[in-house]
């Protein structure tokens, strides 16, 4: 084979691990690299920040399941992509973020007063499964094999590597180097683990008289929904997820408990005898794990499945250990279980749990009648949207207050149907995160809810979306604030006379700024406007944003504020 540039050697290293996504801010150096992508299968998105291409590559991987790639420029613009790589190292996306580096003469070590000199390696370190930099041509393939094993191995995770801009022109003869698919350079799948142990999961299930299984993240990531639903329906177990791990369980299914249903789920939890988790850590939000949330694990049988050993037992002793394909171990365990006991009929208690799930409903009701007179109601306009919306649409949430009322009022109801940045809160993730899973699901429709805060970070990515023929729809809470710095001062006892520097310009055009980008823009002011409005932003074709004002009186005391705190407080 005659020889190519190392960028091209790059891209085809890339294509050998199954890439076929890079989002980035183009540089000259990077030309070698860039033009050769599209005959390696692979597709260049270049966006209006560095830290909106990570995004943009966070919600691909986790709607496509499989590693996409980042690409910044020298000094400022790979350190651009380090807030980016924070979410991704928060949510465990498998991003691998390359950025170029300016002549290593001057730059390894920089001599000082070097152009653009910033040791990215080092300041990616704390941030990513894996840091290096490329120093030589030949290294190429090996490391970016070693970028994608520690991306994707275990609990997914970014990976960074940083490569001087000079060595991307150089030649280099590909035959003298290993270049091999993925499946010859890392585990792909874990498998179902030791059959012994499953054989003890199984006994424990089979046995148990009020079965508990909760999921997380890496039973989406392993495609598991429907074997871990099918464990759960034989078992009559209840179901729960993390809030990352929604539609995990169809949140319409008669023995799933809603995060927000705290009393139902936690009483639930609280009294199962025996409890599966897969694929979840049990974090903060999940209460982590403990009494009050959960019950007491010396009186609890715990039985835990996991690809990453590292998370097993995190925050919950566990009696059952398993390292696994979420997957395959789910698939293996409803066998055995199956064998064991026969479908049973009914969940034990599960009317009394539904008399407190139905009280916590009532409770919702109030805050989906509340009016001040001015304004649509956030959460009506929530629940509208998603009762617009197909089943299998994906909705991502973006803001603060307005995260509170898309959890609530917008059930989920399909696996990969629902992204936000849980660990993070990251504030400007939702429509980049939503250009990311219209890339990875062409043919499934895409709703971003946000607030006008959390657009303003990454607005003009709309013209990203409309450039990369990605249709979706941005509705846009406008309060003329940030919404939830309002509630906290509220709730402490500080009124508008306190507010500092937290309301917005009024007047703030969100649906003309679309238009101007070229996008489809209206304005929405009553909620019956909204539907007909929706349904003209879906047949324009084009990225679309809803202007929707809304009460700023309601969404300044917002659904499950108080749980918010709560949950923070364990």
């Amino acid at each position: 084979m005659p020889e190519i540039t190392v960028g091209e050697l790059l891209a085809k290293s890339l294509a050998a691990e199954g890439v076929d996504l890079v989002v980035g801010i183009i540089d000259g150096a990077h030309i070698p690299f860039v033009v050769p992508l599209a005959g390696y299968g692979i597709r260049y998105v270049n966006a209006h920040h560095e830290e909106a291409a990570v995004h943009i590559a966070e919600g691909y991987t986790r709607i496509a399941r499989k590693p996409a790639v980042a690409l910044g420029n020298p000094g400022p613009g790979g350190a651009n992509m380090l807030a980016g790589l924070t979410s991704a190292y928060g949510e465990g996306h498998p991003v691998v973020a390359i950025a170029c580096t300016r002549r290593s003469a001057v730059n390894n070590p920089d001599r000082g007063g070097a152009w653009q000199a910033t040791d990215l390696v080092a300041m990616a370190k704390p941030i990513t499964k894996y840091s290096a930099l490329i120093s030589r041509p030949e290294r190429v393939p090996e490391m970016v094999r070693a970028a994608l094993r520690a991306a994707t191995s275990g609990r997914p995770g970014p990976a960074f590597l940083a490569i001087p801009d000079e060595l991307l022109a150089q030649r280099i003869d590909p035959d003298r180097l290993r270049i091999t698919p993925a499946t010859n350079n890392r585990v792909l799948n874990l498998g179902a683990g030791d059959p012994a142990l499953i054989e003890q999961a199984a006994d424990l299930l089979a046995n148990a008289k009020r079965p508990f299984i909760y999921a997380g993240k890496g039973v989406l990531w392993a495609g598991g929904s429907p074997e871990l639903v099918a464990l759960g329906d034989h078992l009559a177990a209840g179901m729960g997820s993390s809030l990352g791990a929604r539609g995990v369980v169809p949140e319409d299914h008669p023995h799933y408990f809603h995060i927000f249903d705290m009393q139902a789920s936690m009483l639930a939890r609280n009294e199962a005898d025996v409890v599966l988790v897969v694929g979840a850590r049990l974090g903060e939000y999940d209460g982590w794990g403990m009494p009050p949330a959960w019950g007491d694990p010396a009186r609890q049988t715990t039985i835990q499945i996991d690809a990453d050993p590292v998370s097993i037992g995190l925050n919950r002793p566990v009696d059952v250990a398993i390292i696994a394909d979420a997957r395959a171990a789910l698939a293996a365990l409803l066998d055995a279980v199956q064998e064991k006991t026969a479908a049973r009929e009914s969940m034990v208690d599960l009317a009394r749990y539904r008399e407190l799930s139905a009280a916590t409903l009532q409770g919702g009701m109030a805050y989906m009648q509340a009016s001040s007179g001015s304004g649509v109601n956030p959460g009506q306009l929530v629940f509208m949207a998603s009762q617009f919306f197909a089943r299998d649409a994906i909705t991502v949430l973006d803001g603060g207050n307005t995260v509170l009322w898309g959890v609530a009022f917008n059930p989920i109801l399909e696996p990969d149907s629902f992204l936000y940045s849980v660990m993070m809160g990251y504030l400007g993730t939702g429509l980049p995160f939503a250009i990311g899973a219209k890339l990875a699901a062409p043919g499934r429709p895409v709703v971003c809810i946000t607030g006008d805060g959390a657009l303003g970070f990454n607005v003009m990515e709309l013209e990203t979306a409309l450039r990369a023929n990605t249709p979706l729809v941005v509705i846009v809470a406008v309060d003329d604030a940030w919404g939830m710095e309002k509630t906290a001062f509220n709730v402490a006892g500080l009124g508008p006379q306190h507010y500092v520097d937290i309301d917005i310009r009024p007047g703030v055009r969100y649906d003309l700024l679309a238009q101007a980008l070229g996008c489809h823009g209206e304005k929405v002011d009553e909620l019956e406007d909204l539907l007909p409005a929706l349904q003209r932003a879906v047949e324009s074709g084009k990225p679309a944003v809803i202007h929707v004002v809304v009460d700023p009186v309601v969404n300044a005391d917002p659904i499950g504020f108080k749980e918010f705190r709560y949950a923070r407080s364990l």
